[in-house]
Parts: structure tokens; sequence; C-alpha cells
């Protein structure tokens, strides 16, 4: 029995989104601390770095989020995962391919009902939505 049919919402966390969530935690650690060391390079620091640590610290907190059920978190990701699928194509094509099947397999686990009733809170206030 689904939601849609008048079921309750699965106890715990899906499995699936678990997974998204720490991979992308995960990502985000491993590609922070790979960039991380470009700000030692002599010189001014280049803006691009901050930027790409922006974006995997993105990774990590969004991450973390969907791990807490933050209904927001899985749009963070989802948006990333679209910046990538853009970023990528200025590489080359295959690239961008790859990327777009996995947005397409983040956006499916985070997005399909099962997992919006993960993200769904009971109101605080009994009588509203």
């Amino acid at each position: 029995m689904t939601i849609a049919d008048g079921g309750h919402p699965p106890a715990g966390r899906p499995r699936s989104v678990a997974v998204i969530g720490w991979l992308f935690v995960a990502a985000g650690i491993v590609g922070f601390g790979y960039h991380v060391t470009e700000l030692n390079a002599p010189g001014p620091v280049d803006s691009e770095v901050l930027w790409v640590l922006l974006v995997r610290l993105l990774a990590i907190v969004g991450g973390a989020f969907v791990l807490r059920g933050a209904r927001w978190a899985p749009w963070l990701l989802v948006a990333w995962m679209a910046y990538h699928v853009v970023l990528s194509a200025f590489h080359s094509w295959s690239e961008a391919a790859v990327h777009a099947v996995l947005l397409a397999m983040v956006a499916y686990v985070l997005l399909r009902p099962e997992a919006a009733a993960y993200f769904r809170h009971p109101s605080p206030h009994p009588g509203q939505p």
C-alpha cells in the first residue's frame, strides 16, 4: 500500500535515500579534500577554486540534510547534479551524458512517492497543512 492509496509512510528513511545521501557526503568530502590543496599554491587564490570548494560543500550539506529528512535537501541535490550536467557539457558530450544519467537516477530516487513521504514532516499545528 502506498501513500496515494491512503497507506502510512514508511517507518524510516528509505535505504535508497540513505545511499544517495551518503554518496553525496562522501563525494563532497573527497572533492573538497582534493581541491582544498589548491589553496596552498603560490600566488593569489584563484576564484574558481573557491567556487569549486563551495560546490563541494553544497554536496556535503545536501547529502547530510537528505539523511536528516529536510524537505529542501532533495531539490538541492537535484540542482547540484543538473549544474554538473551543464558544466560537463562544456567538456565532452560523453561526460554530459554520464552526468545526465546520474541526474535521472538521483531525481528518481529522491523524488519518487516513497522518498517524498520520508521528506514530508507532520505539521506542528493540528489542522494545518
